[in-house]
């Protein structure tokens, strides 16, 4: 028999998957910048290389498979496949919540199989701060690495998501004090994400000073996870639905952090196409990240259908940093955005 958190990853999948689930009076915030065009660019586009470093690992986009699901019998080949897609793109790749995974080994496959299909990328585990809330349990992490052969974990604060949901545990008092003991324990890098209501400057200053390397804005603009639950409960309206900070917000504010700490900034959160993902780097995003249009792409056309999707969202960044005068990742800078309420 299905565990109830297995059960619970089926039902929000299918809503994911199938229902209305996205912010309704909300954007990702990137609709409010233009590109400065430079008439005059010098850029060689054949020659724009997109390689970067990721936690030590050459990555050949600035962009990583969001953690998505796992723990489920339907899981097994979503995770299959989006490793496949990781592995031909050089891309790395986020484990869904390995919580089940702790409470027994009905579905270890899995998550194993993204390791199995994905040997050359990054991989990153994955927990929830709910659940290090509770307790720092040594064994428990080293389990969920090991399990997946992870080059570091992903710890996800989802307070909203804990709030609203019927059987959430929204206790976060000793998340701080637990991350600090996971980061002083183990030297693999931890990152923390949101996933959908966005880290403030705030926020994330807490986490830096709790040892994460790591900080995966997820902001608002994408899928609504209070909306995923609400749906869960069989409700449909909520003035939290679209609570939570644009993606663009977070991702410029928090990089101005990088001025005194040494980090990696994700940027994520409704990114929907190559325009996104430009203006999140030249905001300040180092790579970016998605999660739902790789998953209907990968429901509705297979794997080759999700590498195509991403590959022209680079064509497209690669055109972006041509018509911005960008050889370079660094070029691409919040020099080349101008605020719209500055065009006039």
């Amino acid at each position: 028999m299905a565990s109830e958190t297995s059960s619970r990853k089926d039902d929000q999948l299918e809503i994911v998957l199938n229902g209305q689930v996205t912010f309704l009076d909300k954007s990702n915030g990137f609709d409010n910048y233009e590109f400065l065009h430079d008439a005059t660019t010098g850029v060689e586009i054949e020659k724009i290389d997109l390689t970067t470093e990721f936690f030590g690992h050459k990555i050949n986009l600035p962009f990583m498979i969001s953690s998505m699901t796992g723990g489920s019998e339907k899981s097994t080949g979503i995770n299959e496949k989006l490793a496949v897609v990781a592995s031909e793109l050089g891309i790395p790749i986020g484990i869904g919540s390995q919580r089940q995974a702790l409470e027994n080994n009905n579905y270890h496959n899995s998550y194993k199989i993204i390791r199995k299909n994905a040997s050359d990328v990054p991989v990153f585990a994955n927990i929830g701060a709910a659940e290090i809330s509770l307790k720092f349990n040594r064994d428990d992490i080293i389990k969920i690495i090991d399990l997946v052969e992870a080059d570091g974990l992903i710890i996800h604060i989802n307070p909203l998501q804990e709030l609203i949901q019927k059987e959430g545990n929204p206790q976060f008092k000793d998340f701080l004090q637990n991350l600090s003991l996971i980061t002083a324990e183990f030297d693999f890098p931890v990152i923390v994400k949101e996933v959908g209501a966005g880290i403030s400057k705030h926020a994330a200053k807490k986490l830096l000073d709790s040892g994460a390397r790591g900080i995966d804005v997820a902001g608002a603009g994408g899928t609504s996870w209070a909306g995923v639950e609400l749906l869960r409960k069989g409700e449909e309206k909520s003035d939290f639905w679209d609570w939570g900070l644009p993606t663009s917000y977070c991702v410029r504010t928090v990089s101005e952090l990088k001025a005194d700490y040494n980090f990696t900034l994700i940027g994520s959160g409704g990114l929907k196409n190559g325009f996104d993902i430009a203006k999140a780097i030249a905001l300040g995003a180092d790579i970016t990240a998605s999660a739902k249009p790789l998953l209907d792409s990968l429901s509705s056309n297979g794997a080759g259908s999700v590498i195509d999707l991403i590959n022209g969202w680079f064509d497209t960044v690669r055109k972006i940093m041509f018509l911005t005068g960008s050889q370079t990742l660094s070029e691409l800078d919040k020099t080349k955005l101008i605020p719209k309420k500055n065009l006039h």
